[in-house]
């Protein structure tokens, strides 16, 4: 096994671990947007491209953008940096 495919099983394992750890929503999202992002370079790896493509897209793009949307909707975003001192 290369020192690539370790650090990105290594990377996916911490982002896994860290998102149910994490109280804050932004700090999650982001978390789930690297985690997309990892995925999309396994894919890569695995040569399945089109998974990749596709991870890339809806995974890190559309739904990340989705839940910021979502986020800023119910003001949890706003809420955390007025709590935060």
């Amino acid at each position: 096994m290369s020192i690539l495919k370790i650090a990105l099983l290594a990377g996916l394992i911490v982002c896994a671990v860290s998102v149910s750890f994490t109280k804050k929503l932004l700090t999650a999202l982001i978390i789930y947007l690297s985690y997309s992002t990892i995925m999309a370079v396994v894919w890569v790896l695995l040569q399945s491209p089109d998974l990749a493509i596709t991870e890339a897209a809806v995974g890190a793009g559309i739904t990340g953008i989705l839940f910021f949307v979502t986020l800023k909707k119910i003001r949890a975003v706003d809420e955390e940096e007025e709590h935060e001192p």
